[in-house]
């Protein structure tokens, strides 16, 4: 009898020690029982591999990894500040006021050109590349357009990483995207968002004004920075918020890569970027103006001043005509106007319609070519 209680105290033991191992090392062999005091079965991959457990149709990881090389900070020393300026303004670009801005830039060729925003490297002294790998290399100004608050820099280093230019063109809103900069000078970071709308204009940041608006925040620093799609590719330059605060309020604008594309073009050709120009003063035409100054006109653009001497003064147009084609494409708004007459090329004669009163006809008008702004 006693044998047998020995028998049966050491199989006890022995179970009791079982289940206790079992519990410690592998309790989700209970199912989803609660094993002792705030121990919960949870289910985890194994391996502790992430790509399992995140689909890439969901993640923007691999968009980040792509451009992300691309983008890098641009530190210029600058004698000027815009202080003042700036508290005034609710749109915001992204120079530091205290004479030293820090932007970004991305890397457009292999062999050193880079595309950054005019305003980061206006009325600098020494321009300053940082890397991907945090080397620091001295940029030289290939040409600038401030007309699209653009300009093309270089740094003499080969083998870097050139970013993929997307297709713009079929860019809709609700589309995903990512930008990439340098905020705050804190260090390169991705933020996401969507396209909240496209063809922004009459915003009063530049002349020619075709904005890409984004919900990626985008705060000072990020300016010159790259938005792009889920795929890494290239959409556009950011450029500037919508913030009364200095931070991000969900309000953005990139110019499209496409405009950049073409004003880098440019710059490197020519060291100028050629558009044509005809020296008029254009504004948008409400109902309520058309009523009061009796325009027979249901849609145009009024032309509130012409400089004397200029192309179009030269072809006879006069204050208070309303222009509705341009070379044959009607023109609706200033935005289209300007857009349409820069398309042209200059020294060549483009045919101007206009509504005067109760009289429509054409002008034969000289396409001049548009001069740089002056600094103010």
């Amino acid at each position: 009898m006693q044998r047998l209680w020995l028998i049966f105290s050491q199989s006890v033991t022995v179970v009791v020690a079982l289940l206790f191992v079992v519990a410690t090392f592998k309790p989700d062999w209970w199912g989803d029982r609660t094993l002792g005091s705030g121990v919960v079965a949870i289910t985890e991959v194994s391996g502790g591999s992430s790509s399992a457990a995140i689909s890439p149709h969901n993640s923007l990881a691999l968009a980040a990894k792509r451009a992300s090389p691309a983008v890098v900070s641009v530190v210029s020393s600058q004698t000027r500040s815009k202080a003042a300026e700036l508290a005034t303004r609710p749109f915001l670009d992204d120079e530091e006021p205290s004479g030293e801005g820090t932007g970004s830039a991305v890397i457009v060729s292999a062999n050193g050109y880079l595309i950054t925003n005019n305003h980061v490297i206006e009325g600098a002294d020494d321009i300053e590349v940082v890397l991907g790998d945090r080397r620091h290399v001295s940029a030289r100004v290939i040409g600038t357009d401030p007309d699209s608050d653009l300009a093309v820099l270089k740094i003499n280093v080969d083998g870097l990483p050139a970013i993929t230019f997307g297709p713009v063109e079929s860019l809709q809103v609700g589309d995903a995207v990512l930008a990439i900069g340098n905020p705050f000078n804190v260090g390169q970071t991705v933020t996401s968002g969507i396209v909240s709308a496209i063809g922004r204009s009459g915003l009063g940041l530049n002349t020619f004004e075709n904005f890409i608006q984004t919900d990626a925040a985008i705060n000072p620093g990020n300016s010159g920075g790259a938005l792009v799609d889920v795929n890494g590719h290239l959409l556009g330059i950011n450029t500037a918020i919508y913030s009364r605060t200095g931070g991000s309020l969900g309000i953005g604008f990139a110019i499209p890569a496409s405009t950049a594309r073409q004003v880098m073009a440019g710059l490197i050709r020519d060291g100028v970027v050629t558009r044509g120009w005809i020296g008029v003063q254009p504004s948008d035409i409400s109902p309520d103006m058309a009523r009061s100054l009796h325009l027979n006109v249901d849609e145009g653009v009024l032309i509130t001043g012409v400089l004397q001497g200029g192309p179009a003064s030269k072809a006879g147009m006069q204050p208070g005509d309303v222009v509705i084609k341009v070379a044959g494409k009607p023109v609706q708004s200033t935005a289209q106007l300007l857009d349409t007459v820069a398309a042209l090329k200059p020294k060549s004669t483009a045919l101007i319609s206009v509504q005067r009163g109760d009289n429509a006809f054409d002008l034969r008008v000289l396409v001049a070519q548009r001069p740089r702004p002056t600094k103010s």
